[in-house]
């Protein structure tokens, strides 16, 4: 009887299950979607084509999981530094590199922002154009905006700007392909970004980050102008390891908020010669090689404004260090 019991309840819960998925896939006929739809109807959308599109929009618990649990939260930097600064990612950079040479060239020369750092991005968010998303982005931010309570906010304000985006560019809102988070192209611009920040670089007229590696090459060079970047200084340097008490000056902020002058009264010095007004970000991270102890610099929090982790940033630049150095042997730099 208990075994009966057991498996009654089981099918109960199943068929419970199902019936809400089919519920949640029904993004059309939910009243906070009809709401939604309401408002965008209001900046002129065609109510028709809106509820044809979010009838058509499939529910994806893969994308619930995948956002719990973001790298940057679980990963240690040992583990971070095993995934992104790989041999493979080494040489498929170069390759970038010498394949658009003179768009690269071209951005630097125009944003200020180095090549290496741009191609560095790039490789840690889609390794080159090769993973960049297999969701249809209005299945991830209808997921996100309906049903993942904690960033439903968020994502309502990014599927605005999705279908804003959308009739923009004059592109189907069912087709473009993302991440789980709804960010696209080669550089993953979620869409507000895309819309502040993408830009035509080569002219054509179309602003496409999803095909076109000049749009995506100048479109991140443009974002870390626009977020502080600043020509010709250090990313992050080396530090000395700090004393008991100076460790209380580290990992405390992202933004650069210490300057050096308090870094060097407290014992922390760099190589190199820096102003003594000059805020940095201290921070150690424990790494292949045991602990690591940096200052961050303005560049680095510029870093940070693409991806707001300091292992995101601390990757990206040393990539690009790793690149460098590929180059250098082969006499390309």
């Amino acid at each position: 009887m208990r075994l009966i019991k057991f498996l009654c309840t089981i099918s109960l819960l199943f068929f419970a299950a199902v019936s809400i998925a089919q519920d949640q896939k029904k993004y059309d006929e939910r009243a906070e979607v009809q709401t939604f739809i309401a408002e965008m109807v209001e900046e002129d959308f065609d109510q028709a084509e809106l509820t044809a599109l979010f009838a058509g929009a499939i529910y994806k618990q893969s994308i619930v999981d995948a956002i719990s649990r973001p790298a940057e939260r679980v990963l240690t930097w040992k583990e971070y530094q095993d995934i992104f600064l790989t041999d493979l990612r080494v040489s498929r950079g170069t390759e970038f590199i010498h394949e658009n040479r003179d768009a690269l060239v071209r951005a630097e020369k125009e944003y200020g922002v180095p090549a290496l750092i741009i191609t560095s991005i790039i490789g840690v968010e889609t390794m080159y154009g090769r993973n960049k998303g297999s969701y249809r982005v209005i299945d991830s931010l209808s997921t996100l905006a309906f049903d993942y309570p904690p960033r439903s906010k968020f994502f309502r304000q990014e599927l605005k700007h999705f279908l804003r985006l959308a009739r923009e560019e004059g592109r189907d809102p069912a087709e473009p392909i993302g991440s789980y988070a709804g960010a696209m192209g080669y550089g993953q611009f979620i869409s507000s970004s895309f819309r502040e920040y993408a830009i035509d670089f080569d002219g054509d007229g179309v602003r496409d980050i999803w095909t076109n590696k000049q749009d995506a090459i100048g479109s991140v060079a443009n974002y870390l102008s626009r977020h502080g970047w600043r020509r010709n200084e250090f990313v992050a340097l080396p530090a000395s390891t700090p004393s008991n008490e100076a460790r209380a000056l580290f990992n405390v902020s992202l933004k650069p908020s210490s300057t050096v002058a308090e870094m060097t009264k407290a014992g922390v010095t760099v190589d190199e010669n820096l102003a003594g007004e000059m805020t940095v970000s201290p921070m150690t991270l424990n790494g292949i090689q045991g602990e690591e102890h940096w200052l961050g610099l303005q560049n680095f929090y510029a870093i940070t404004r693409y991806n707001h982790s300091k292992l995101y940033a601390m990757a990206v630049y040393q990539l690009s260090e790793r690149l460098k150095m590929s180059l250098l042997a082969s006499s390309d730099y």
